[in-house]
């Protein structure tokens, strides 16, 4: 990091500065010595090409891998290659995910295995920092490539389709050969810049649910028993004992009596299932980062050898399976969330009126938050059906298998608004339920400052009104650093 500026050297990105590129929280630089590698794989790919058949080069690609590509053709195959690949459908990717796409692209080309030409790594950089996008198709890919996308961005590179956005002149056109048309679309970058994208903004939330939870455990006088250290040594899975740790840091001043002898699962259990879903994310995020710096073109050049590996790198079946995973991870902390929302409403845990409301007779207090936060939970546990399995046979069966990891990523993308929503109830909840008990977190640590942020910004009023605006106060308050 330079100033505000990233140096993108193919081998060290990380998830979220792959997020804080594509939001240009920063921009980002080449490094002189990764854009040398890149250059020595080119001369090593020419020469390799003269001793044997390279797939994309001297032949078709797919079903068309046994089809040699005449020399007569070869200053044009490349075009044509990206042209018949281009054909994404459905909604246009959001900036920011475009942004990433060419982000993560470009990072990974400067890893060096690709024969591309120099020229079109430093027109993505210039893009970047211009803000020119390419228009992105969201459909086209079953995690075996992104390649109608990275296609479309081929030919705006090309100058066939039209750079937009951007304050100043696009870059100027770059020819393409068969050296770049392969190697560019070679790349499941749409779907990785996704999944960093959410990701990044997850692991907020999820950093979130200890400081909600604790606000809930304290308008409940609930037992710390379930975080104790003793507790998480005798089964010691990681999330486990961090959000354990977390929860008896929040919760240290604490000295209540607990009002019963042990709480009900959404308080109990939290350590289990968080802890299973920030066990998920570090997952993740470790294969996020294999990804982003990945040299997995097919085929790959390998400088050392002066030679070409033909082989599957490009699928994505580690990523698939990752994302899964986290989506029912994520799925599992927020059903939790709703089960504590119950506990709040519920007058023999808290002592007070049904539905944490006035008092006056059919009143209904913060009952509809329960209602909005199970239908946010029915679009998560839909975003959460595993897309690995899924199962498709393509290109005349020669390609007889995929992982579906760009679904996935899509779905975790989704994730990230109804997760926040589903917290923001049970927020709303607790504050609201601490008021009304005249407690507060205990000393003046950081629950304390949790507690003031969100009673500063939520309407202290009890009586029956709408409480949609309460809610989104909470998400943004979530959202924030």
């Amino acid at each position: 990091m330079a100033g505000n500026h990233l140096i993108l050297d193919g081998r060290s990105l990380s998830s979220d500065q792959v997020t804080s590129l594509a939001r240009r929280e920063a921009l980002a630089l080449v490094d002189p010595k990764a854009r040398r590698r890149v250059r020595e794989a080119r001369e090593i790919a020419e020469r390799a090409i003269e001793r044997r058949p390279v797939y994309g080069y001297s032949t078709g690609v797919g079903a068309n891998r046994t089809t040699a590509v005449p020399d007569s053709d070869v200053n044009t195959f490349g075009m044509r290659l990206l042209r018949s690949h281009s054909g994404g459908i459905g909604p246009i990717a959001p900036d920011e995910e475009t942004r990433a796409m060419l982000v993560v692209r470009l990072n990974q080309l400067l890893n060096g295995g690709t024969a591309i030409n120099a020229a079109v790594i430093d027109r993505i950089a210039e893009a970047l920092t211009s803000g020119h996008l390419p228009t992105v198709h969201s459909l086209g890919a079953i995690g075996t490539g992104d390649l109608s996308a990275l296609a479309e961005l081929g030919l705006t590179l090309a100058g066939e389709l039209p750079w937009r956005g951007g304050p100043g002149p696009a870059p100027e056109p770059v020819t393409l050969t068969r050296w770049d048309a392969l190697p560019l679309m070679s790349s499941n970058a749409l779907t990785i810049g996704q999944a960093a994208l959410a990701i990044t903004d997850l692991k907020l939330l999820l950093d979130g649910v200890p400081l909600v939870a604790g606000l809930t455990l304290t308008a409940l006088q609930g037992s710390l028993e379930p975080f104790a250290e003793y507790v998480h040594a005798q089964r010691p899975y990681p999330g486990a004992q961090l959000l354990a740790a977390r929860m008896r840091e929040l919760m240290a001043p604490a000295a209540w009596v607990p009002q019963l002898v042990q709480d009900p699962f959404g308080l109990r259990c939290l350590p289990q299932v968080h802890g299973t879903a920030l066990d998920a994310w570090s997952s993740l995020d470790q294969v996020l980062t294999v990804e982003i710096n990945a040299a997995a073109e097919n085929p790959l050049v390998n400088v050392d050898a002066a030679d070409y590996h033909h082989h599957g790198g490009f699928h994505l079946a580690r990523l698939a399976l990752a994302l899964d995973q986290f989506r029912l991870g994520l799925l599992g902390t927020a059903e939790l969330s709703t089960t504590r929302l119950g506990i709040l409403v519920e007058p023999a845990f808290t002592g007070l009126p049904p539905f944490l409301a006035d008092g006056e007779n059919g009143s209904s207090g913060v009952m509809i938050t329960e209602y909005a936060a199970q239908s946010a939970l029915a679009e998560l546990r839909g975003a959460a059906q595993p897309v690995m399995l899924g199962h498709a046979v393509i290109s005349r069966g020669v390609e007889e298998h995929a992982s579906f990891a760009s679904t996935g990523a899509r779905r975790l993308l989704e994730s990230v608004g109804y997760f926040r929503l589903v917290l923001a109830c049970e927020l709303v909840a607790a504050v609201r339920a601490l008021r009304m008990r005249g407690l507060v977190p205990a000393g003046d640590g950081e629950l304390r400052a949790f507690f003031d942020q969100a009673t500063e910004l939520l309407d202290s009023s009890v009586a029956d009104r709408q409480l949609t605006t309460d809610v989104e106060t909470a998400a943004r308050l979530l959202s924030t650093p």
